[in-house]
């Protein structure tokens, strides 16, 4: 059985969701997002179906959509509800036999320390879900101390980090990330003011044999 790989990142709009989309496109793998936060534009369980093109991918529906546009924990509080890491995990071994034959790709809310409830964080599901890690790092001024932040604290706690994915440009900021942290480039993905399907099979053609290099 596969074992998933989760798409988190240095923080917020960053890029996640169009990472995710060029990963799931790369690998023809599913795709999961288990906890929304904000969905008055659309989940991004939608946005990535209207990106991916193969015929192959399924989107799985999520288990915690929650109206607010928050931090998951805040969110789910809002709505009365608590956000269970065990019910996550629980269903990501449900899909992990169904799609054995294929990836399961999960994507994240926020970066690594984001709350999903009182004690625990996206760290703690990643860890539960035994699962390796993706890291989108968007290039701006800042993004070295926030990209080599998140790896330390992957080092830390442990995570089976697979490699970065950066997005936009800045400097020369990727190869001083990669430098830093110890783990490689699986890829860059340039600016474009507008995502569509095109796109993201092109950079999913363009990264898809070094996503194979690393699993």
């Amino acid at each position: 059985m596969n074992r998933p790989i989760f798409i988190t990142g240095i923080g917020t709009e960053i890029g996640k969701t169009v990472v995710s989309a060029i990963v799931t496109e790369a690998l023809e793998a599913d795709y999961w997002k288990p906890v929304q936060a904000g969905f008055e534009t659309g989940t991004d369980s939608q946005r990535v179906q209207q990106l991916v093109t193969n015929t192959k991918t399924i989107i799985h529906p999520e288990i915690y959509c929650l109206q607010m546009p928050a931090s998951p924990h805040i969110a789910a509080q809002a709505e009365q509800k608590t956000i269970d890491i065990d019910v996550i995990t629980k269903k990501a071994v449900e899909l992990e036999h169904k799609t054995a034959d294929r990836p399961l790709i999960i994507e994240g809310a926020g970066g690594l320390l984001v709350p999903l409830n009182d004690q625990q964080s996206i760290a703690d599901l990643i860890l539960s879900l035994k699962a390796r890690v993706i890291l989108v790092s968007r290039n701006y001024l800042g993004s070295i101390n926030h990209s080599r932040l998140t790896a330390a604290y992957c080092k830390q706690m442990g995570i089976d980090v697979m490699g970065w994915i950066f997005n936009d440009q800045y400097l020369n900021y990727e190869d001083e990330i990669v430098t830093w942290s110890g783990y490689p480039s699986l890829g860059s993905i340039p600016y474009l003011s507008e995502i569509n399907p095109t796109f993201i099979h092109q950079q999913a053609e363009n990264i898809r044999s070094t996503l194979y290099r690393y699993l």
